[in-house]
């Protein structure tokens, strides 16, 4: 007998082969969308394995039923569509990725997001992060380095009808401090050190969830407290690899 993840990664697999570049038809829309439920399954079995050093066996249902409804097929290069719904990072162009699922709907779980709440992310990249904040009713503020990536994912983000998510071409560095405080900040790149104007932006009782590490080095995924006395408290989730967030010139 196979095991259950390995058969729902297989099934999965099978169902993108067959897939179009670009597909149009309900048969081809009925195996993304079955293909994205796998995806989740796979999310959810990354959680259990991981939560002995996350805390968050379970993610919250709310971040998995957002999961399930991102057609994350639409913020991959059309070569790309036949893996989108393969639960790890994917090339977007300009040397950047798409981030694995179950990294995504982490960070998103540990952010602790209610509709409403306002969001900075920094680094965009292609939007599907912002979409997935953006489907849960979140205010988002989304900031890429990169302007070919940033006008492409307003662009995506716009016709998929997310109307919450904002997205500007600038330093990510430097934050949005026009729309700061910001009651929770997600970071999609790894700064060596934590930006401290990211810090400064953090609203009292805000979380910040950020990479953080060498670029060519293990790097942690941290989960960043602010008080109300403005002191921050910090502590270690998985150990990650990202693309490193660099200072715009």
């Amino acid at each position: 007998m196979l095991p259950s993840r390995l058969k729902r990664f297989l099934a999965s697999a099978l169902f993108l082969a067959a897939l179009p570049p670009e597909p149009a038809d309900a048969q081809a829309e009925d195996r993304l969308a079955r293909a994205r439920a796998a995806m989740v399954e796979e999310v959810r079995d990354d959680a259990r394995e991981t939560g002995y050093a996350t805390g968050r066996p379970v993610l919250d249902e709310a971040v998995m039923s957002a999961m399930a409804r991102v057609p994350r097929h639409e913020f991959v290069p059309p070569e790309a569509v036949a893996s989108a719904y393969l639960n790890r990072p994917l090339p977007i162009g300009h040397g950047q990725t798409i981030s694995q699922p179950f990294i995504v709907a982490l960070m998103t779980d540990l952010l602790r997001i209610t509709p409403g709440r306002k969001v900075l992310e920094v680094g965009t990249g292609s939007g599907y992060q912002a979409a997935v904040l953006a489907e849960m009713k979140a205010e988002v503020y989304s900031m890429e380095l990169i302007p070919e990536l940033a006008q492409s994912a307003a662009r995506t983000l716009a016709r998929l009808g997310y109307t919450n998510a904002r997205v500007k071409a600038g330093d990510g560095y430097a934050g949005w401090p026009e729309h700061a405080p910001f009651e929770a900040i997600v970071v999609t790149a790894a700064p060596e050190e934590v930006p401290p104007a990211l810090l400064e932006q953090l609203a009292p009782g805000g979380r910040m969830v950020i990479p953080v590490g060498p670029r060519h080095d293990v790097q942690h995924l941290l989960v960043i407290d602010k008080q109300a006395d403005g002191r921050t408290v910090t502590r270690k989730s998985l150990p990650v690899r990202f693309v490193p967030l660099v200072p715009g010139k």
